[in-house]
């Protein structure tokens, strides 16, 4: 709302937002069913430009995207959290950060103890995300029935501005608007594991990205039924100021809800990232320790630890937007890459199989949307984007140095071999498949797939080798 200017072109941004989204879906749809691995454009990005460009991909999302959706997520469940408590102002933002931190270490736990907790966990707070929401709507087309926005949403006045238009903050605006939709890809994740995955992944996506799109720009039209834009801006907590102007008594409703959705959120996104980190590790790009469960609870305790500190660290800043930016950019920069392969595959391999197979226009309208994204967001927020790439470019001597070197000094090797069974100690963890635990270890073949085509931590020195498996 704030970089968009007017009521009716923020809601525009939402529906844009949604059908480029799933555009982008639909390519990832061909690519899913083309290239049926786990591990997303992640693998995608490996099998079409190489070992480098998947590496940057993985480098970026184990280092800013995970750590930054998991922050942003945690800050928003400690604000609507600590909203009610501080009614006149807003809370601090060490009081914000402990809280957010607090959840993490929570959900950490959760996540390290058992598969199925956690996945009681997501259960459970899913049904107060979908409460919010459906109050959020129901509220708001109770207002539009009564004619009482109608001031707010014809469109003589929706698109009146209360500051000027600037292109570079409306390409922001469609930056944050797209984090938003984040997730629309993550089922590429887990195309091993899907069942009849050329049927069920693109009819997962056709139902999904319109119904979220519907949802989204529902809620906010709903928004805008009880506060004017100044409002909207100024509150911290959207909803609560929401509920608060319609709930009345019963306004307590929507803070929890929200925590709730935002809880589950943050658990999600912990559960989830465990699929990227393996199927990093299985290709070699990633420490072999991080590929790693727990030998009875079957869970990932290094790859989960790992992920919570990056996100502590995230923590640093209470600024949500600035990080929503950060990740905002990235992304999309991979999303475009990703897309393109599509096309570099379809002019390198044009007889490979293909099970779905779309209009080469449908990337080429994904892309030309990305370019003025991307060049308009650099051009508003050029510190914000070019740290960005920096953070990305520092892949690039980590690839040469750990992945692309073979001949790495004996004692490089035996250190790093001894690290990783310190690690294994520790967490008391081993490879998928060597497991005693049973009913919670997941995919058999997933775990042979990963045993089978892990590198050896010392190619030379056997005995460490023979230690570290133990």
């Amino acid at each position: 709302m704030e970089n968009a200017s007017s009521v009716g072109l923020a809601l525009i941004v939402w529906i844009v937002t949604g059908i480029i989204t799933a555009i982008g879906a639909l390519c990832y749809a061909e690519l899913g069913v083309t290239i049926p691995k786990s591990g997303g454009d992640y693998a995608y990005v490996k099998d079409i430009f190489g070992g480098l460009a998947g590496f940057l991909r993985l480098w970026i999302a184990v280092l800013v995207i995970y750590p930054t959706n998991q922050a942003v997520i945690a800050l928003t469940f400690s604000n609507y959290v600590l909203q009610p408590l501080f009614p006149t102002c807003f809370p601090p933002e060490n009081g914000l950060r402990l809280l957010a931190g607090v959840c993490l270490l929570l959900l950490t736990w959760v996540n390290c103890s058992s598969v199925r907790w956690a996945t009681r966990v997501q259960d459970i707070f899913t049904a107060g995300k979908l409460l919010a929401l459906a109050l959020i709507i129901i509220m708001g087309i109770v207002q539009i029935c009564k004619g009482r926005t109608r001031f707010r949403l014809c469109p003589a006045n929706a698109f009146e501005p209360f500051q000027e238009y600037d292109v570079g903050l409306i390409a922001l605006a469609f930056l944050q608007g797209s984090f938003a939709y984040g997730g629309w890809n993550f089922l590429n994740y887990v195309t091993e594991e899907l069942v009849d995955p050329y049927v069920n992944l693109p009819r997962a996506i056709f139902i999904s990205i319109p119904l979220v799109t519907f949802v989204y720009v529902f809620a906010n039209i709903a928004y805008v039924t009880a506060m004017s834009p100044q409002e909207l801006l100024a509150s911290n907590a959207v909803a609560v100021t929401f509920g608060e102007k319609l709930l009345g008594v019963m306004s307590w409703i929507m803070p929890i809800s929200v925590a709730l959705s935002t809880f589950g959120g943050v658990n999600g996104s912990l559960f989830t990232s465990s699929r990227l980190f393996f199927a990093g590790a299985r290709e070699g790009h990633l420490p072999s320790l991080l590929a790693m469960i727990h030998v009875k609870r079957c869970t990932p305790i290094p790859a989960l630890l790992f992920t919570c500190l990056s996100t502590l660290l995230m923590l640093c800043t209470s600024d949500m937007y600035t990080l929503i930016n950060y990740v905002g950019f990235i992304n999309y920069l991979f999303y475009g890459v990703t897309v393109a392969g599509q096309i570099v595959l379809r002019i390198k391999q044009p007889d490979m199989h293909r099970p779905i197979r779309i209009s080469l226009a449908w990337p080429v309208i994904y892309l030309l949307f990305w370019a003025f994204l991307l060049i308009f967001s650099l051009y508003s927020e050029p510190v914000v984007c070019g740290l960005g790439m920096a953070i990305m470019l520092t892949g690039v001597p980590v690839y040469f140095l750990g992945v692309y070197w073979d001949n790495k000094p004996e004692c490089f090797n035996t250190f790093v071999a001894k690290m990783t069974y310190l690690g294994q100690k520790f967490c008391v963890v081993v490879y998928p498949g060597e497991t005693k635990g049973g009913e919670e270890a997941g995919s058999g073949e997933e775990c042979e797939q990963l045993k089978e085509s892990r590198a050896p931590l010392s190619q030379e020195d056997g005995e460490t080798q023979k230690s570290a498996d133990c």
